[in-house]
């Protein structure tokens, strides 16, 4: 059979691939508007005219109004119509993209009768300040909590009105231990002895708060895990009471104390060795909600210790360099102001995760060969496949070692080789028929990738491969065309 009468095996993913196509013409543009399956990906294009937008606005779809009022090249004018739009999932959306948003748009949101809506404006960083103070006095308490969690930079006059809201909820995520947002707030020192009453927020005043030594002993015994954890992160920890939560019986906790810089190193050795002996043995939790969350975090201790990312260690990183934790040697690959032969460690360590840091810590003292064996040993359960590490500016190859890769038996080496934008069009052809779905993926926009293997593409068994065919702007209007018939279009 031809590759130009194959049918795709998955039509909509091709459908939505085109959709956002930079080479579809105008014309097909169109009579994408009248599709509705798909999330209206269309209508998120960069280069719809005005009188597009009307037209799409007229569809009064869901889906194509929800992604056109994502689309931040959409005019003021129509964003303030859909402010008025009856759908608050278009309203919401809206509130999203408060960056370039008209005023009149945003106050009229900001008194949206949805508190979902409002909610978005308290998330948005770009939500003007004015506006978003305003939520803080919010009817709906999740708005304000949402607004506590997301404005870590928000006035003092804001954050105290949140910090003593009536509403625990409102409360809790004023003065948490996790916020949405970076930096973490500090909350003003004369409201920490309230703060560390309240049982909500007691954990996240706890590191903030001036504590005597019967404060320390008390909170060293509070039931709430997450104020003991809290608290073996105090800078003025009593030895006695580190010592104590050492030996905790919430590995969380015991994962704190060993990542303070002045718990000594017999201690941090038998705290790495309880932490991976007892989640080994660690019973099925009881069927308690508070239960179940501690048995999860006590089973994820031994991921927590070799991911920990520890500033002290990234400030003075040589002495951690041949550290027996990964968590250290990881927090020193950060570091930027390593000497040459320190990286050259690091970037073969024997733990990706380091290999990886340091490397994109130091692009520019990795050579051809580390950087090659870096990829080689790239590991990767198949279903992981894609991760943070697919920035091609990180570890550049020259066009020669790219070629060389396209043959490689290692399939991430042979998913590298699209990189080049020269590639011959006979191993780019090789490349669209590779086992291994990822390869056909990374090649499938290739400019010099033959028609007939594009063609071929479209009709792959991989969603995503045919999705990614769909958007080559290599594809011919003819065969755009043919995929619209296919759709009804």
């Amino acid at each position: 059979m031809e590759a130009n009468a194959l049918t795709p095996v998955h039509l909509d993913h091709v459908m939505d691939g085109l959709a956002v196509n930079p080479a579809l013409p105008a014309p097909m543009i169109r009579r994408l508007f009248a599709r509705r399956r798909g999330l209206g990906r269309v209508a998120g294009r960069p280069d719809l005219t005005e009188a597009m937008v009307a037209e799409i606005v007229a569809t009064d779809d869901h889906w194509l109004l929800h992604s056109l009022a994502l689309n931040d090249r959409l005019p003021d004018r129509f964003r303030i119509r859909l402010a008025a739009h009856r759908d608050s999932g278009v309203r919401s959306a809206l509130a999203l993209r408060a960056e370039s948003a008209p005023r009149e748009m945003l106050e009229r949101l900001v008194d949206d009768p949805d508190p979902k809506v409002r909610e978005c404006l308290a998330k948005g960083d770009h939500t003007p300040p004015d506006l978003r103070a305003r939520l803080a006095a919010d009817a709906d308490p999740a708005v304000r909590a949402a607004l506590a969690k997301h404005w870590t930079r928000a006035p003092e006059a804001v954050r105290r009105v949140l910090l003593t809201d009536p509403e625990a909820e409102v409360r809790a995520a004023a003065c948490a231990t996790y916020f949405a947002r970076l930096p973490h707030p500090v909350p003003p020192a004369d409201l920490v002895p309230a703060l560390l009453a309240d049982p909500v927020t007691r954990a996240g005043a706890v590191v903030h708060a001036v504590l005597d030594a019967d404060a320390f002993q008390r909170l060293a015994e509070d039931p709430d895990g997450d104020v003991r954890a809290e608290l073996a992160r105090h800078p003025d920890l009593p030895p006695s009471v580190r010592e104590a939560l050492a030996v905790d019986p919430s590995l969380y906790v015991r994962v704190k104390v060993f990542a303070r810089p002045d718990t000594p190193e017999g201690e941090r050795a038998r705290i790495h060795t309880s932490v991976h002996e007892l989640s080994r043995s660690m019973a099925d939790p009881d069927p308690d909600e508070e239960a179940i969350l501690q048995w999860y975090r006590d089973s994820a201790a031994p991921t927590e210790l070799r991911t920990l990312r520890l500033p002290w260690v990234t400030a003075d990183p040589l002495p951690h360099i041949d550290s027996p934790y990964v968590g250290f040697r990881l927090s020193a690959a950060e570091s930027e102001a390593l000497p040459a032969e320190a990286v050259a460690r690091l970037l073969h360590d024997e733990e990706e995760t380091v290999r990886l840091t340091m490397a994109a810590s130091a692009p520019h003292l990795v050579d051809l060969a580390t950087a090659e064996s870096i990829e080689r040993r790239y590991l990767r359960r198949r279903d992981k496949f894609t991760f943070w590490w697919e920035k091609a500016e990180i570890l550049p190859f020259p066009p020669t070692t790219l070629r060389r890769f396209a043959t490689d038996p290692v399939p991430r080496l042979r998913s590298l080789a699209p990189r080049d934008p020269d590639l011959p069009p006979e191993l780019a052809e090789q490349l669209a028929r590779d086992a291994e779905y990822h390869v056909r993926l990374a090649v499938a926009p290739h400019r010099n990738l033959p028609l007939l293997s594009l063609l071929r593409l479209l009709a792959d068994p991989s969603e995503r491969v045919a999705q990614a065919a769909g958007a080559s702007p290599h594809l011919p209007a003819e065969h755009m065309d043919r995929l619209l018939i296919l759709e009804g279009l």
